[in-house]
């Protein structure tokens, strides 16, 4: 296995665009992230999805590959949205009458609905793992929706607290983490975005899920934490309402985007011990960043967070950008990465 470089690594978040032959583009562009299956955004019929979505993620890997990424995911191709593909899978959940809740734009949308015990009776992206696995020799992540955000993005029709129906699904997250890591991935993340959405929630149980969700576990676990898709959510805050909490956490690795919110990075002084994975790649902007840009970046981060604990990584999930854009940034994040480790003598 090829490993990765020990200063400053780069990695997506998760979501490579998906090819426009996959997937209805405009479809997906011109509504919320689907909560519940969206099978009407797929341009291959079902018989042939799984083949081409097999296709889809080679690319996906050999795109990674050629701008030179470290550790590479599967580019989430056979999803509709980060989320859904898990969320809809479990049991205890009715897919055919689903619920409604508030996205965090504010707006309400179609969503799982919990009718019964939440539980996961078989693995869910296991061989995702393993098809990564078998195509790559670099180092690899797969990613998976936090106990948090599903219980946002559903409908509770049966358990009595939402606090109760999080713990089960951090249950379920936690015996399929276990399944990941020992199908091959060398990480294993969780998307947890509305933990900065509806912080005193997060304050409430979403630690306690987190927890629960990470019990056990042997391997390196990140937690991906932002403020939603550039192409969703235009507007971003001064800074995080949420991070800082995440210090005392079991989690190995903390995903946050700087480059579009120009965050201030000194806000990371407050996660000691924690690798970064520091977005640095603005994805509101097709136009492609320059290394130099890329670079400065990353500086930013440095007086408060040594390069040995960051990894470069986009912002999100760069899902919603045309190929050729998402191509030249991650390859203009390799050189960034590569300006920054040269001045730091490595």
């Amino acid at each position: 296995m090829t490993s990765a470089n020990s200063l400053l690594p780069t990695m997506l978040v998760g979501s490579y665009a998906q090819p426009d032959w996959l997937i209805d583009r405009t479809k997906l562009a011109g509504r919320f992230p689907p909560r519940v299956r969206a099978k009407e955004l797929w341009r291959v019929e079902p018989e042939w999805l799984e083949q081409a979505q097999d296709d889809a993620t080679i690319l996906a890997i050999r795109d990674q590959e050629r701008a030179g990424l470290d550790i590479l995911t599967d580019g989430e191709m056979r999803r509709e949205s980060y989320s859904n593909r898990f969320a809809t899978a479990l049991d205890g959940i009715d897919i055919d009458n689903p619920g409604s809740a508030l996205d965090r734009s504010g707006h309400p949308n179609p969503v799982p609905r919990i009718a019964g015990k939440i539980k996961r009776n078989h693995p869910i992206e296991v061989d995702d793992v393993k098809f990564l696995r078998a195509n790559t020799d670099r180092q690899i992540k797969i990613t998976v929706p936090g106990p948090f955000t599903m219980t946002q993005q559903a409908q509770n029709d049966f358990y009595d607290t939402d606090e109760e129906a999080a713990l089960d699904y951090a249950a379920a997250i936690n015996e399929e983490i276990k399944d990941l890591f020992a199908a091959g991935a060398d990480i294993v993340q969780m998307d947890e975005p509305y933990m900065q959405a509806r912080p005193e929630k997060a304050r409430e149980y979403g630690l306690k899920a987190l927890a629960r969700a990470l019990d056990g576990l042997n391997g390196t676990t990140a937690l991906h934490i932002c403020f939603g898709y550039a192409a969703i959510i235009h507007e971003r805050p001064e800074g995080y309402s949420f991070l800082p909490e995440l210090a005392s956490s079991a989690v190995n690795q903390i995903s946050i985007e700087t480059a579009q919110s120009s965050l201030d990075c000194s806000i990371l002084e407050k996660l000691p011990g924690k690798q970064i994975i520091l977005g640095v790649i603005d994805l509101s902007d097709k136009n492609v960043e320059t290394p130099e840009v890329v670079a400065a970046r990353i500086r930013r981060a440095l007086p408060y967070v040594p390069a040995e604990r960051i990894t470069v990584a986009p912002d999100c999930g760069m899902k919603y950008l045309p190929r050729d854009v998402a191509f030249g940034k991650l390859q203009a994040m390799v050189e960034g990465a590569k300006i920054v480790r040269g001045e730091l003598g490595s």
